[in-house]
């Protein structure tokens, strides 16, 4: 499966959502995925980052990963996106930046790519689910292939029985309350080998 492109687009304000790019992409190169790692650009004013001590930390700890391109999506042959939930919907910079994916759409440039999807927050019901449904509405129109990781592995119950995606809940002190370790690795290496099936 080394011929899969993977490309991991990933909005974490504290580190939680990184965290979990960071297990896909582990999962990912397991199976022989060459993947990149890339964040969506940060749009909340200054003041509002520099207020929160996690954000302002987890910003400089992050400054030297790239940001997404739409060059990205063109060179993977598969996506993962994992994001925190923002009132039982993406943050607004995921959807800034999937709002300007206009023209390879048109062009049917996402068309059978594989996709799949990873989510945060802060409590068990805050909405990771809806959150994650939200992604895949995106991905619909793309005509992409939602790689869902479903109940096809018992690891989904361990990390707390989301079939729609890896989510996880936050405690007030940042810390994951669910091991979704490697719920996330088996994520990405299912959206992997879906991956590699549709290039053939």
């Amino acid at each position: 499966m080394s011929n899969v492109k993977l490309a991991i687009i990933y909005y974490s304000s504290t580190g939680t959502n990184y965290q979990l790019a960071k297990w896909a992409e582990e999962g990912a190169k397991e199976v022989g995925a060459e993947v990149k790692v890339v964040k969506v650009p940060e749009l909340a004013p200054q003041a509002a980052i520099d207020s929160n001590p996690g954000w302002k930390a987890h910003v400089e700890e992050t400054k030297d990963v790239p940001e997404v391109t739409l060059d990205d999506l063109e060179w993977a042959d598969a996506i993962i996106f994992s994001v925190p939930t923002r009132f039982g919907n993406m943050p607004g910079q995921m959807k800034q930046f999937l709002d300007t994916t206009g023209g390879l759409w048109f062009n049917g440039k996402l068309v059978n790519k594989a996709v799949s999807a990873m989510s945060s927050a802060s409590n068990a019901h805050g909405g990771q689910e809806a959150t994650i449904l939200s992604l895949y509405t995106t991905m619909y129109h793309w005509g992409a292939i939602v790689v869902a990781p479903g109940y096809s592995d018992p690891v989904t119950f361990a990390a707390g029985g989301n079939p729609y995606g890896t989510s996880v809940t936050v405690d007030q002190e940042g810390n994951m309350v669910e091991d979704v370790q490697e719920a996330a690795k088996y994520q990405a290496k299912r959206t992997v080998e879906v991956a590699a099936l549709l290039k053939k």
